[in-house]
């Protein structure tokens, strides 16, 4: 599970984190310099949120999930980005993030190359929210984006915007890593428009009681899912599929 040195979405790596340890799976991390990685703390304190921070940081599931998840000792214990070699491991989980120390992740060649070795060995690879991105932006050894002729979601335009929206009169562009949304990126990497799933509305968070409030999109070895609130059904899903 790669993450950038900071601002990665606690409920995003957390949720997929205890779902697979619970479960006997060995997760390890890796981040740029091999140090630990810290969240966007603002997804769980919702500093500077206003009104509707309740309705935008992590839930109670979230939270208790990054708490044990700090405590781990692969949390604490990193690789660094360049350790990372695809023939160690049986697939790699992108978590996502919208603040700016993102950028490094979603960025980064090294991940991109990472990504696209993960794809040609036909290996499981999941990505969530911006982790979507990340995997958008990784080639093939055509030159084209490793989801060319596959199916996909990520976080929906409108999610992006509308939390941009009550929030940028204090936050400015928190909400928008980039001047174009992920969906539109994603989509630009894409051979047919209709190979974005957008799925049902995106109005409650799923839970590990109830998973039918979460959207996962399936692909042969790859999973994506849109949100936080796909956090426990994408994380169950890739459960299922890494052991089999």
């Amino acid at each position: 599970m790669p993450l950038p040195g900071t601002d990665f979405d606690p409920t995003e790596a957390a949720v997929p984190w205890r779902i697979l340890t619970k479960a006997g799976v060995q997760v390890v991390f890796a981040t740029p310099d091999g140090r630990a990685a810290s969240c966007d703390s603002r997804m769980i304190t919702g500093r500077g949120l206003g009104p509707l921070a309740f309705a935008l940081v992590a839930d109670k599931n979230g939270k208790a999930a990054y708490q044990c998840m700090m405590a781990s000792a692969e949390f604490v214990n990193p690789i660094s980005w360049a350790s990372i070699h695809s023939e160690d491991y049986d697939g790699i989980l992108l978590p996502g993030g919208h603040a700016p120390g993102m950028k490094e992740y979603l960025e980064s060649k090294k991940l991109q190359s990472v990504v696209a070795e993960f794809f040609e060995a036909g290996k499981l690879v999941g990505a969530i929210c911006h982790g979507v991105v990340l995997v958008s932006r990784s080639l093939s050894k055509e030159g084209k984006s490793v989801l060319w002729g596959r199916v996909t979601t990520s976080l929906l335009k409108s999610q992006e915007l509308l939390a941009w929206g009550l929030t940028c009169l204090w936050l400015k562009d928190y909400y928008r890593t980039y001047p174009q949304t992920v969906e539109d990126e994603v989509r630009s990497n894409l051979k047919e428009r209709r190979d974005f799933r957008q799925g049902p509305p995106a109005l409650f968070r799923d839970s590990a009681e109830d998973l039918d409030r979460g959207y996962v999109v399936e692909d042969r070895n790859y999973l994506s899912a849109r949100w936080p609130g796909d956090a426990h059904l994408f994380a169950t899903r890739y459960l299922q599929k890494i052991l089999t």
